[in-house]
């Protein structure tokens, strides 16, 4: 291996564990900020996925998930429950039946994304706009590369 390929190694190396040390440190920071909310992270991320892809069947929440059916169906008992889900039969094929976001589930999800985009700004406020304008524009390019569709 040249040295150029060593150093290209370690350089990918360094941004994976960089990555994997930011995404952990910004998980940790959300879990602190849902003990201010009666939901557990795998509720948060299931009323994530309802807020941003719109209702969706327990099927294809499990997959997004990687959770087995009937651990996702527990899940949206205890959220139904709590009035953040309702189940709604859909209009074309009533045997299908949809999992919906309600009012107060995508309050929680705003409040809980605003105080998560916070701590981001707040520890970008020791970056210069051309920084943080720069790590911006790497990172949307290197999601559009890793983006599988």
């Amino acid at each position: 291996m040249s040295l150029t390929q060593s150093s290209s190694g370690e350089a990918v190396a360094d941004i994976e564990r960089n990555l994997r040390h930011i995404d952990s440190i910004i998980k940790q920071k959300g879990r602190e900020i849902l003990n201010d909310y009666m939901i557990t992270p795998p509720q948060f991320i299931a009323l994530h996925s309802l807020y941003e892809k719109g209702d969706t069947t327990i099927g294809d929440l499990s997959s997004r998930m990687f959770l087995a059916c009937s651990t996702t169906t527990d899940l949206i008992n205890r959220m139904e429950k709590a009035s953040l889900v309702a189940r709604v039969r859909d209009t074309k094929d009533r045997r299908i039946v949809r999992i919906h976001l309600l009012e107060e589930g995508e309050k929680i999800i705003k409040e809980v994304i605003k105080r998560r985009r916070q701590y981001v700004e707040d520890v970008l406020d020791n970056f210069s706009e051309e920084e943080t304008a720069q790590l911006n524009a790497l990172l949307s390019k290197m999601h559009i590369e890793m983006k599988v569709e």
